[in-house]
């Protein structure tokens, strides 16, 4: 379980999130929208440590992480894996290397036991065929699932987390990866999606949070966020009413 209590952010003198109080239990299956700049990848680097609160907690299976050092971070972290926007593969290793990258440094695993995993994992997310690969002479979509790989490698997290999965993908790139969150979820791990997109959001999730001004102005099922009269949320709501329907 992760819970926000009171968590104040900011860089400089502009603050993020404005004692933010959320909590999300395990297994869920959760989308975070709101505007640019609404704290939305701040929640996700906080719940890994990456960076630190202000001020308030944030408890992690009970455990405040707030004042733990980098080494005690690093349990913590394990039970995540987080998928950055525009994937963030290492240009210069192939999509074998990328994803074994992790396990070499952090796993106990022979060379032949390294190539099966990667093989593995590549076939988990449908890019076995890919392994040889440069990240430049991967499409967006699958750049992104070979991300994915990387992020399970190590180890089964108990939820990932999205950054902005689908962004920059053309629609058929974007369905494609909202169906792999969705087969991923089935083997019991949660997901926080970070997006801008409500159709992907609506595909992938079960809760929705809107942010606004550091702290959520919406919290509920798809249905209530649908029904929304709130006017910034009906701004993204638009986005369905516009879209144009399969084969058109």
């Amino acid at each position: 379980m992760i819970r926000f209590e009171k968590v104040t952010f900011g860089y400089n003198t502009r603050r993020i999130l404005n004692e933010l109080s959320l909590t999300i239990e395990d297994g869920e299956k959760m989308a975070i929208l709101g505007g640019s700049g609404e704290g939305k990848t701040t929640i996700l680097k906080l719940i890994v440590g990456l960076i630190r609160p202000d001020s308030g907690a944030i408890l992690i299976d009970g455990e405040d992480i707030t004042g733990k050092s980098e080494d005690e971070l690093n349990d913590i972290r394990r039970k995540f894996s987080i998928v950055f926007q525009q994937g963030a593969l290492f240009d210069s290793l192939s999509v074998k290397e990328n994803v074994a990258f992790c396990l070499r440094e952090y796993a106990h695993m022979t060379e032949a036991q390294i190539d099966e995993k990667v093989r593995e994992l590549l076939r988990l997310v449908d890019v076995e065929p890919a392994i040889s690969l440069m990240p430049d002479e991967l499409s967006g979509g699958m750049h992104r699932r070979v991300a994915i790989a990387r992020a399970l490698a190590v180890a089964k997290p108990k939820m990932m987390l999205y950054d902005e999965a689908t962004a920059g993908l053309d629609p058929v790139n974007s369905d494609n990866i909202c169906r792999l969150i969705v087969e991923l979820s089935k083997t019991g791990m949660g997901h926080i999606m970070v997006t801008h997109k409500v159709v992907d959001a609506l595909k992938v999730a079960e809760r929705f949070v809107f942010l606004e001004g550091g702290k959520p102005i919406f919290d509920g099922n798809a249905d209530a966020l649908l029904q929304s009269t709130h006017p910034h949320i009906m701004v993204f709501v638009d986005e369905l009413r516009y879209r144009p329907a399969a084969g058109s």
